[in-house]
């Protein structure tokens, strides 16, 4: 192939914000406009830290646009003293411009913010269609807009006046182009949004959600117990091992590190349930960082010290930071000066600084609290040791499958601890998201979990021999210690089975059931056994949640669970019997598996004593495989349209 020429005319210059428009997933997450909102969501945060605002506000539109509105300082409108623009046009149109850079020479307008890439709010600008900016300020009230993807400015101009009011107002039409989603994920919108109230004790934080008549629904999230109020919400229902050890501590003028530095925490023990957060000036650090190490280290010194001063160890025993902190929970707010973050998406913080700054915040007021309350710090330090004594065990195992020559397991799987295969349950679940609550929500003893990333290959006409191809269906095998076999195999293929029940849990709509019937043909078609022997069962995770409150002293608020419509119509029917006004029940619908607590998804699914499953059992083999023909096998199309045509108006689908 001919070499196109290689002169001074094949270089280009990036300039303004197409760096963004052209390579935007190295500014921004592109599965949705979720951290561009972000953006926007965070400086309105820092206003708050700051003290200067006690309001965030944002409104999600039906045209897909996102408002976000605080009651700060407002933006800056005059004219940047080098620049000579206005500093709002600055701000929303220059990469590396911004109010949180010079903080050494004293002239920063925040001491601690999220962050100093500097490109911000203005990759917002580069991936809309429209950026509409109102600042009141000085008494006046400014407006902007920028159009394009900030190709197009807008005149600056005054609308009017805005009295003693204060504050800016953004709203924002991401365009679709640049996202595999053009809508913002309301489920991580609204843990953000309740992660902003948290880290700012005082602040009001509301959503509204523009409904499909025009109206808005509105949530409102204000914490007045911080961090400890938050871990208790996240464990409702789960008992704690030990009370939340919750504290917090700053840098003064004499200390080795920039004054107000430092972290505030909550974290404890509690019984199969595994909660994780961590923040930086108030940014969700979702793929932790040198903070998180630091508390662990700060956590393990201080139970090690303690275990050791009070001669606790077992002989032959050596305690690891994970044997101490691998059950613990916890929720952690630092704040450091000029944090360095992984990408700009700010994920996880690299500051190597910080790793000391929280470990030596933590470990002295965290020992004390232990020795001053020996009951729980010996309760802890008994967590520990059983799990170090649980390691050494499954140290051993390993090698001995190792020298058996026995399949590794899948990676992704979290095994139980139980050997006992009557008891022993394996869940396939929906996704990486729904995976991680059910690890925090399952018993580790009896429970294992095995997420299923998409769905998994239709098996009906695929020969066994090629089954393996696929990742997830040889995972699946490889789990079960069961490989594929015939309807009239013998009772033997599963003598190597390791749980009593493998148990299908996908989310309560189409694409759930989809999933669920994919998985049910892979069963029935390529391990018929498993089912002919009662293992394979699906679980009925709700769509539906009602809280009604406490009446009177007798009667404390109560949850109720729907699987459906009619389900939810017979809960409120009954409430409502029971002397509850309309207004008094408040109804959530769950839009998925990873949208639920781990405390509700145990209750609801995974807790023996209270969840919903049900055994799949095959009485009419001839009947179930003509059906089965014709719902999976590529060659029935005309005959499923056919079906679908007679039979449709039977399905309760939920589009």
């Amino acid at each position: 192939m001919a070499q196109k020429n290689y002169d001074e005319s094949s270089f280009r210059v990036l300039k303004g914000l197409e760096p963004v428009r052209e390579r935007p997933g190295m500014y921004t997450r592109t599965d949705s406009p979720c951290h561009m909102v972000q953006e926007v969501i965070d400086n309105a945060a820092d206003e708050a830290l700051a003290g200067f605002a006690k309001n965030i506000h944002v409104a999600v539109f039906r045209d897909g646009s996102v408002s976000v509105t605080d009651d700060g300082r407002g933006i800056p409108v005059g004219p940047h003293p080098v620049e000579k623009i206005p500093v709002v046009v600055l701000a929303y149109t220059v990469l590396h411009a911004g109010g949180k850079f010079d903080k050494k020479s004293g002239n920063s307008a925040y001491a601690f913010s999220g962050g100093l890439h500097g490109v911000g709010v203005a990759v917002t600008t580069a991936l809309s269609t429209r950026v509409e900016v109102e600042v009141r300020r000085e008494g006046k009230i400014h407006q902007i807009h920028f159009a394009n993807g900030g190709r197009e400015i807008g005149e600056l101009v005054e609308a009017g006046a805005a009295g003693k009011a204060t504050g800016t107002r953004v709203r924002v039409w991401p365009d679709g182009k640049y996202f595999d989603s053009p809508k913002v994920p309301m489920a991580e919108l609204e843990r953000l949004l309740r992660s902003k109230a948290v880290l700012l004790p005082g602040v009001k934080v509301m959503l509204d959600v523009e409904q499909a008549d025009g109206s808005f629904a509105r949530q409102e999230w204000r914490y007045q117990d911080g961090l400890s109020g938050y871990l208790r919400e996240a464990a409702e229902g789960v008992p704690a091992l030990v009370p939340i050890y919750t504290a917090e501590a700053y840098a003064d003028e004499e200390s080795d590190y920039a004054p107000g530095e430092g972290a505030a925490w909550a974290f404890g023990w509690f019984d199969g349930l595994q909660v994780s957060e961590s923040y930086v000036n108030l940014i969700p650090t979702v793929a932790g960082g040198t903070h998180e190490s630091g508390l662990r280290g700060g956590v393990f010194e201080a139970v090690k010290n303690f275990i050791e001063h009070h001669s606790l160890l077992p002989k032959g025993v050596k305690l690891q930071q994970e044997d101490v902190c691998g059950r613990m929970s916890f929720v952690l707010s630092a704040r450091i000066l000029d944090p360095q973050f992984q990408g700009q998406v700010k994920e996880k913080l690299n500051s190597r600084e910080a790793v000391k700054l929280v470990s030596s915040m933590l470990l002295h007021p965290f020992e004390a609290w232990l020795n001053q309350n020996v009951e729980f710090g010996k309760a802890i330090a008994d967590i520990a040791i059983k799990q170090a004594q649980s390691r050494l065990k499954d140290a051993q195992k390993v090698e001995k499958r190792k020298s058996s020559g026995v399949a590794v397991l899948p990676g992704k799987l979290s095994d139980c601890e139980s050997e006992n295969i009557a008891d022993n349950e394996l869940y396939l679940v929906e996704g990486d998201s729904a995976g991680g609550s059910a690890k925090l929500a399952r018993d580790r003893e009896t429970q294992a979990i095995l997420p299923l990333r998409g769905k998994v290959q239709n098996s009906w006409e695929i020969d066994a021999n090629r089954l393996f191809a696929n990742a997830e269906i040889h995972d699946i095998s490889v789990a079960l210690g069961v490989d594929p076999h015939a309807p009239d195999a013998a009772d033997a293929v599963l003598a190597n089975l390791r749980y009593g029940k493998i148990i299908i849990m996908a989310d309560a709509d189409v694409d759930g059931s989809h999933i669920q019937t994919l998985l049910l043909t892979l069963f029935l078609r390529h391990f018929p056994k498993l089912v002919d022997s009662g293992h394979v069962w699906v679980a009925l995770p709700p769509l539906y949640r009602v809280d009604a409150p406490a009446q009177g002293k007798k009667r404390p608020a109560r949850r109720f669970y729907a699987l459906d419509d009619g389900e939810l119509a017979a809960i409120r029917d009954r409430l409502l019997k029971e002397g509850y006004r309309e207004e008094q029940l408040e109804t959530g619908r769950f839009k998925g598996l990873g949208e639920m607590l781990p405390a509700q998804l145990k209750e609801t699914a995974m807790d023996p004593a209270t969840r919903r499953v049900l055994p799949v059992t095959l009485d009419a083999v001839e009947e179930a495989t003509r059906l089965f023909d014709l719902l999976m096998g590529k060659g029935e199309a005309s005959g499923r349209r056919a079906w679908m045509e007679a039979k449709g108006n039977l399905v309760e689908a939920d589009l």
